[in-house]
């Protein structure tokens, strides 16, 4: 992803401090503070007094925590940059670039919601969601079922059953 060219000073400098997390397969990622109290899980383990050395994400892999990296340092950037333009094309950037972020597969999605919600990441949490919401919208339950990989496990009379009780959800 390239960073956009801009004269505004950067939203973390060298002499900010770092911390380093580490993914369940035993990945190191050192980041910028402001990156990882994006998550409230990491915030509150800093007001507790952990995080001098290695923050632990046990739940969380490389592949996930890097992309979920990437969107806390580009909301990190946005948000600075909205604060010091005080306009809103930085608004209109952020949509922007979560449209394009958000567009992934059912599995990567699936991996990101468990992460957002693992640490506590409400805009991720909330824009994986509402990804997920966008592609069920209007859909059948088969169809919703073949979508995420679902079987179903009711028999046709336990299905039945619940057409009846909820039928104004299948109208």
């Amino acid at each position: 992803m390239a960073s956009s060219s801009s004269s505004l000073p950067s939203p973390s400098s060298s002499s900010s401090k770092k911390f380093i997390l580490r993914s369940s397969d035993g990945k190191h990622f050192e980041v910028d503070e402001a990156v990882a109290l994006q998550s409230e899980m990491i915030k509150q383990m800093v007001e507790d007094g952990f995080g001098g050395d290695v923050i632990p994400l046990l739940n969380v892999s490389s592949i996930v925590l890097s992309k979920v990296i990437d969107y806390c340092k580009k909301h990190v950037e946005l948000d600075f940059k909205k604060k010091m333009d005080g306009d809103n094309e930085a608004h209109e950037e952020i949509k922007n670039w979560d449209s394009e972020y958000i567009n992934v597969g059912v599995d990567e999605l699936y991996h990101l919601i468990m992460a957002a919600n693992y640490l506590h990441i409400k805009g991720l949490l909330d824009l994986t969601c509402q990804k997920v919401a966008d592609i069920i919208k209007g859909k059948q339950p088969e169809q919703i079922r073949k979508i995420f990989n679902i079987e179903n496990d009711f028999t046709p009379e336990e299905e039945q059953e619940i057409r009846k009780e909820h039928s104004w959800a299948f109208e």
